[in-house]
C-alpha cells in the first residue's frame, strides 16, 4: 500500500565566549562527518530551518509532543512539535540553518551546515525529527494511521528521556517514507549516529538561511 502525501555584551568578552564554542563546534562537526558521535541538536529554545533534496527513511513513525526550550532572555517555552521517527535514514542535500539575532556589534549572526551534496549522502540511524512545520512530496509504504504513540511497532519507539508526549496519543506509522524537496522548522534533532559526508560549515553576519 502506498499513499501520496525556521544584552550588554562587550565585543571583547563575546569573542573570548564566541571563539571557543565555534571551536568546538568545528571539532564536533569533524566527528559527526566521521561517524564517531552520536547527535543532538537543540538550539536553546530556537527553532532551526532544514532543507533536503530528499530523505529516504525506513521504520518510520510520527507522533505528537512538547518542546521545552528557553528564550535568549531566559524565559522557559513550550513548543508543540510532531516528532518524525526513523530507524535509519539517508538523506541527500542537507542544509541546516539557525540564526541568533541581535548580537552586540555584529547584529545577527547566521550559521550554516550542509552535507550529503556530492555522491555520499547523510546517514542516521534512530533519527528524531522535532518539526514544527514541513513542506514536501512524501510518499510512505505500508502506512499505519491512526494507532497509539506507544504502539507504532514499524519506527525506532518513543524517544523516551525527558520527551512530553502521550503514549496513548494519535501516531501514523509506514515500513518506508520518501520526502522530497524538504522545507522544514525543528526545534530539536536527535540521533544514534550521523554521519554528515562532505561536512562544510559558515558562520556569516546577517540573516542567511537555507531557505
Amino acid at each position: 500500500m502506498e499513499s501520496q502525501v525556521r544584552g550588554g555584551t562587550r565585543w571583547k568578552r563575546f569573542a573570548v565566549v564566541m571563539v571557543p564554542s565555534v571551536a568546538a563546534t568545528a571539532c564536533i562537526g569533524v566527528a559527526l562527518a566521521q561517524g564517531a558521535l552520536a547527535a543532538s541538536f537543540s538550539v536553546s529554545g530556537q527553532s532551526f530551518k532544514v532543507t533536503t533534496d530528499e530523505l529516504v527513511g525506513t521504520g518510520f513513525s510520527q507522533y505528537g509532543a512538547l518542546d521545552e526550550g528557553y528564550t535568549l532572555s531566559g524565559q522557559k517555552t513550550v513548543h508543540p512539535v510532531a516528532v518524525s521517527a526513523f530507524k535509519s535514514a539517508t538523506i541527500k542535500s542537507l542544509c541546516q540553518s539557525v540564526v541568533t539575532p541581535n548580537i552586540p556589534v555584529l547584529g545577527n549572526v547566521s550559521l550554516i551546515l550542509r552535507a550529503g551534496q556530492g555522491a555520499e549522502p547523510v546517514e542516521a540511524k534512530n533519527l528524531y525529527i522535532d518539526v514544527a512545520d514541513l513542506n514536501a512530496d512524501a510518499t510512505f509504504t505500508n502506512i499505519d494511521i491512526g494507532v497509539a504513540a506507544k504502539d507504532a511497532s514499524k519506527g525506532p519507539g518513543m524517544k523516551g528521556g525527558g520527551e512530553q508526549a502521550n503514549p496513548y496519543g494519535f501516531a501514523q506509522q509506514a515500513e518506508k517514507a520518501v520526502l522530497k524537496d524538504v522545507k522544514q522548522t525543528a526545534w530539536a534533532t536527535t540521533a544514534g549516529t550521523f554521519k554528515l559526508s562532505g561536512l562544510k560549515m559558515s558562520l556569516s553576519t546577517g540573516v542567511k538561511e537555507c531557505y
